[in-house]
């Protein structure tokens, strides 16, 4: 078992005293990713700005993406994505909304097929009208908002409204510098997109319970141990587990990002992002130290002192 022992029982790194730090990095972070928001603007993918959708398989071998998407590029169609999906065989084509309407979109799919020739075979062809994207995007938008409205009911009667306020804060700061980051890479924004901040949401709100649950447990032990010092053993206490899990959700998603291919891109990246870099991170240094300015813990001091010999 001590090999598997990744921090040692005794560990005593002092996480609170970061905040001071963490706090207006997070905020300035989170300023400048609305700031990026509202000035650079999201790669808004096919599913929320209209476009057409090509499913081909190639009769005869693997599909030559780069012929193929040399040949679409001369044919003045906006933009125009290609990915390998399934087999080697196999190819999805995103066409963006072509003027016209519906019109346009299907003068765009017929040059596709007189450009790529006999050898393929079209196996689905869909129409994303701008109005069925609009909606998209509004129910993706209604779905992160009631997510995050369920997780603040949950944790409000799970432990206590300072808890709920504090993991909300935590999780909406994840979703506002993973959106920042998604402006700034210009990953494209699309329904799986919307699937990753679910995901992220789910990582951080998961990580952050353990830490709650520790927190909810110290506070019941030891009356009248100063508010830092229960938050820094609380963390220390669980850093072993939080360090195997960051670990390997890491290696699963990188391992997705470099051998997943074009088709979870967007998705993988983000999450690394959203999971890897921030969703870790804000459950130490944002969602456990938020509880001292909430005023957890304050009601204690009237409580009787606990043994000396039970201290930790």
């Amino acid at each position: 078992m001590r090999l598997l022992r990744i921090v040692p029982d005794d560990t005593k790194f002092d996480f609170m005293r970061f905040r001071r730090i963490s706090f207006p990095i997070s905020a300035l972070l989170s300023v400048l990713a609305v700031v990026l928001y509202f000035t650079h603007g999201l790669n808004f993918g096919i599913d929320f700005v209209g476009g057409t959708l090509i499913e081909v398989q190639q009769k005869s071998g693997p599909a030559d993406i780069a012929k193929m998407r040399t040949i679409l590029q001369g044919l003045d169609l906006h933009e125009v994505q290609l990915q390998q999906f399934g087999g080697p065989s196999d190819v999805l084509i995103r066409i963006a909304q072509q003027p016209g309407g519906d019109a346009g979109q299907q003068v765009a799919v017929q040059k596709v097929r007189d450009a790529l020739g006999s050898d393929l075979e079209y196996r689905r062809v869909e129409v994303v009208g701008p109005r069925v994207s609009t909606e998209l995007l509004a129910f993706g938008t209604i779905g992160l908002g009631l997510a995050i409205l369920g997780i603040l009911v949950y944790l409000w009667f799970r432990f206590e409204w300072q808890f709920a306020l504090g993991a909300m804060i935590a999780n909406v700061h994840d979703l506002v510098l993973t959106i920042g980051f998604m402006s700034i890479a210009q990953i494209d924004f699309d329904l799986t997109s919307i699937a990753a901040l679910l995901t992220i949401l789910g990582y951080s709100l998961n990580d952050t319970v353990v830490i709650y649950d520790r927190i909810r447990e110290m506070l019941r032990r030891y009356k009248k141990m100063p508010m830092e010092d229960l938050l820094n053993i609380s963390v220390n206490a669980t850093l072993s587990r939080s360090i195997i899990t960051h670990v390997t959700v890491t290696l699963a998603l990188l391992a997705l990002l470099l051998f997943g291919g074009q088709a979870i891109h967007s998705f993988t990246a983000t999450m690394i992002f959203g999971v890897v870099l921030v969703g870790t991170y804000t459950s130490i240094f944002i969602a456990a130290p938020m509880l001292i300015y909430l005023g957890v813990g304050t009601a204690r001091l009237s409580a009787k002192e606990e043994p000396e010999d039970d201290r930790p």
